[in-house]
């Protein structure tokens, strides 16, 4: 069997192995040879299909193109149109991550569509920088941009979607952590606040502390937010709001009449409303992270 990394006696790779080694799918090199004509080379009718070590040079160069930034089509085009060059393996040692080519690739493979890639690329930043230099750096600019465009032209919704669920896969895999004793944090959306992104970013960073967490999710009602904190005692009680409409829904003054848990306010909902005294606000994942783990520390060593 030959890996995604090795070179397989005939000169020639498997689909798999292309699109495990180029971080994309199987489906996006499908539709680029469809399109773009960027498929084997010597493919014939019948038999399997195989990329030459040209075919593959062809599409790292197409996936460097869109990285940067560049329309398919016009990235394809300069990839067909480039000659080969003598020398150099078809697979090199990939260049050294930073969180703006990360935020290329991940940018551009949310224009793709390509939740495969998309979930390969947050993996990638979050073993190559941590959780919360991931979100911060390359996640949440691309969700920016992504939902400014939304907002600015009505279309893309369903790109936005795609990399929200992509992202929101992966930082869940790394938050199976088991609980013993007190809970550390409950995380929850203010009432009709639906984005959960951030709440997800923060129970994955803590549970890299091996700091317990436990998500209600979007949209939780009043009710029921104090009856989870009276049932489950959390340490710490998060509340995430992104919008001022959604923060002044929240029933903060019941939460900080309940002195067995400390309610933590995130989130830019929170930013121009007045908060009680003895409720804290924290302004990015980082505060959040080190608020918690300060805390626990304190309560149990």
């Amino acid at each position: 069997m030959v890996g995604p990394g090795e070179k397989p006696s005939s000169g020639e790779w498997t689909p798999k192995a292309v699109a495990q080694r180029l971080g994309v799918s199987a489906i996006t090199l499908r539709t680029w040879e469809r399109r773009y004509g960027l498929g084997p080379g010597a493919h014939q009718p019948g038999k399997h299909r195989r990329y030459t070590e040209e075919d593959v040079r062809r599409l790292r160069r197409m996936v460097e193109l869109t990285g940067q930034g560049m329309a398919a089509a016009a990235a394809a085009a300069t990839a067909l149109a480039e000659p080969d060059p003598a020398a150099g393996p078809v697979f090199p040692a990939p260049p050294e991550l930073t969180t703006e080519s990360a935020v290329r690739g991940l940018h551009a493979a949310a224009l793709r569509m390509d939740a495969p890639a998309l979930r390969h690329l947050t993996r990638t930043a979050i073993a190559e920088f941590g959780v919360i230099a991931a979100w911060e750096r390359v996640c949440t600019p691309v969700l920016v941009e992504l939902g400014q465009r939304v907002a600015e032209s009505g279309s893309g919704v369903e790109i936005e979607h795609v990399i929200s669920d992509s992202i929101e896969h992966v930082l869940r895999e790394l938050t199976h952590l088991p609980e013993q004793g007190t809970l550390c944090a409950l995380l929850s959306a203010a009432p009709d606040e639906h984005h959960t992104l951030p709440l997800d970013a923060l129970a994955a960073a803590l549970a890299g502390l091996r700091r317990s967490s436990r998500m209600l999710g979007a949209r939780v009602p009043p009710a029921a937010l104090l009856g989870a904190v009276r049932r489950l005692r959390p340490l710490v009680t998060v509340v995430w709001s992104h919008q001022p409409t959604t923060a002044l829904a929240t029933p903060v003054r019941e939460l900080t009449e309940d002195r067995q848990t400390v309610l933590v306010l995130a989130g830019p909902g929170w930013a121009e409303v007045e908060i009680p005294e003895h409720a804290r606000r924290v302004h990015d994942l980082r505060g959040a992270v080190r608020f918690i783990d300060e805390a626990a520390s304190r309560r149990w060593g």
